[in-house]
């Protein structure tokens, strides 16, 4: 069975703009992220990057990606490569190939794509669909990368929505620079007790 994880870069307020450039998300600072970059945070992106992976994403953060990949292959060998599941009632194809739209009941669909051989599924950026993901209970763990920052934004990683569950902590580190790296996997229900 596959997992879907989540990847997000996330500010202390838990918002989760684009940190590309001002293209991307008008909504907030452009490249708040890459002062934040040094050697650890840098390691930690390559691993989780050359890990096998298909993709799922709301069709926004493909449409943006569409425009970027396919000309920086070098950058990020899998993604060209990857299937990407793409969220959307709106685009129905696109010349990045393999892709593979989504349309109708999103959840059912994914639920489907979950219990199917293959790799896990990479979510990152695609705000809605997060939100859709955890609705239905379909997000098996999450790749943390909180900044020392606060903006103010709509895009809330943790949304009005959001179910009750249990996490655990499999890995996570600090860098130089304050960025919290964490992975979190999901451990059930949440324990309760009295005080």
């Amino acid at each position: 069975m596959r997992k879907v994880n989540v990847i997000e870069f996330v500010s202390l307020d838990g918002v989760i703009e684009a940190p590309g450039g001002p293209e991307e998300d008008t909504s907030g600072p452009p490249w708040w992220i890459r002062p934040y970059r040094d050697p650890v945070s840098s390691t930690a992106i390559k691993k989780q990057m050359n890990l096998p992976f298909d993709l799922l994403l709301g069709r926004r953060t493909f449409e943006l990606w569409a425009k970027f990949w396919p000309q920086h292959n070098d950058m990020w060998l899998g993604v060209n490569t990857a299937t990407k599941y793409v969220a959307s009632n709106t685009v129905t194809s696109h010349e990045w190939q393999p892709s593979v739209f989504l349309n109708g009941d999103i959840a059912e669909k994914i639920t489907k794509i979950k219990q199917q051989e293959g790799p896990d599924l990479h979510v990152s950026g695609s705000a809605n669909l997060v939100q859709t993901l955890m609705k239905h209970d379909l997000v098996d763990a999450f790749w943390l990368m909180i900044l020392p920052v606060t903006l103010g934004g709509e895009k809330r990683l943790f949304a009005e929505g959001t179910i009750t569950a249990a996490f655990k902590v499999t890995e996570s580190t600090v860098t130089s620079k304050g960025v919290i790296i964490v992975h979190y996997e999901r451990a059930g229900a949440i324990p309760t007790g009295s005080l």
